[in-house]
C-alpha cells in the first residue's frame, strides 16, 4: 500500500473516517515494520485516534490484518485495471499485469520498496491463519487473470493458456522477489521484457 494509504480510506462518517485512518496507518506500519513487530498502540498513536475506535472498528489484530490485505488487494486490482483501459489486445493485456506489479513497486514508502506486501504478510502468519487464505486467493487470481488473457491469444488452447499463465506467474513472483530484496523494480522490468519475448514466440 501506498505511503498515503489511499486505498483504505473510507470517508463519509465518523466511524469511517476512524476506519480509514487505521487503515492507512496499520498499512504503513506493516509494510515497513512487519506485522509481528507492530502493536496495537503503535497503530492507534500513529493514526491519532484512541485504543478504543481500533476495537469498535475491528474485532481483534488479526482482523485488522485481515482488513490490510483485503485492502492491498484491491489497491493492486485498482492499478491493474487503470492498465487494462489502456491495452488493446491479448499480448497489451497479459502485460497490464507485470506493470500492475511494477505500478505497486514504484509507489512511495516510507522505507523504500521491500517486496510484495501481501507475501511478507503471509510469511509471519501461522499455518491455516485466514490471512495467509487472502494472500493466496489474490495470487490465484493474478494467475486467473493472466490465463483469461492467455486465452485470446491461444484460443482453443485452454490447458496451454494455464500452463503458460503458471509460468509466467513464477517468473512475475520471483521478479517480485527479488525486486524486494534489491529495493528496487528493476528485475520486474526485466521481467516484463522476459513475458514479451515469450509471447512474441507463442
Amino acid at each position: 500500500m501506498s505511503e498515503t494509504g489511499t486505498a483504505a480510506e473510507r470517508p463519509g462518517t465518523r466511524r469511517g473516517t476512524a476506519r480509514g485512518k487505521l487503515l492507512a496507518a496499520a498499512a504503513r506500519r506493516f509494510y515497513a515494520d512487519g506485522v509481528a513487530a507492530t502493536g496495537i498502540d503503535t497503530i492507534t498513536a500513529e493514526a491519532g485516534v484512541a485504543k478504543m475506535s481500533l476495537y469498535n472498528n475491528f474485532s481483534s489484530k488479526a482482523d485488522l490484518v485481515r482488513a490490510y490485505l483485503d485492502a492491498r488487494h484491491e489497491e493492486w486490482l485498482g492499478l491493474y485495471r487503470r492498465r487494462l483501459e489502456q491495452a488493446w489486445d491479448g499480448r497489451e493485456r497479459v502485460l497490464a499485469v507485470f506493470d500492475a506489479y511494477a505500478d505497486h513497486a514504484a509507489r512511495a514508502y516510507e522505507h523504500g520498496f521491500r517486496g510484495c506486501g501481501l507475501l511478507n504478510a503471509a510469511a509471519e502468519l501461522p499455518t491455516g491463519d485466514e490471512g495467509r487464505a487472502v494472500v493466496r486467493r489474490h495470487k490465484e487470481e493474478v494467475e486467473s487473470l493472466l490465463a483469461g488473457h492467455l486465452e485470446e491469444l491461444l484460443p482453443g488452447r485452454p490447458g496451454e493458456a494455464r500452463s503458460v499463465a503458471e509460468h509466467l506467474a513464477f517468473l512475475l513472483e520471483g521478479a517480485m522477489a527479488r525486486a524486494g530484496l534489491e529495493g528496487a523494480g528493476t528485475r520486474l522490468e526485466h521481467a516484463r521484457a522476459m513475458a514479451a519475448d515469450l509471447l512474441d514466440r507463442l
